[in-house]
């Protein structure tokens, strides 16, 4: 196997677990689950993102006051 596909991290060997998933093996109501799964996780990530993107602005106003 080439070196550069082989994930780098454990968060990386996940995601790259689910994409060798074959697919043909589950019911369609089983891959409805696994979209339902998979969309809550997108949901529960974009809010992690807001989570640390609004620490970061706050972070970033705190130390900028008083500047300019």
């Amino acid at each position: 196997m080439d070196e550069a596909a082989l994930p780098r991290t454990r968060r990386e060997a996940a995601l790259a677990e689910l994409e060798r998933d074959d697919l043909d093996l589950y019911a369609v109501d089983e891959l409805q689950a696994r979209i339902a799964r998979l969309e809550a996780e997108i949901v529960r990530t974009r809010r992690a993102i807001e989570k640390k993107q609004g620490v970061r602005s706050a972070a970033e106003s705190l130390f900028s006051f008083g500047k300019a």
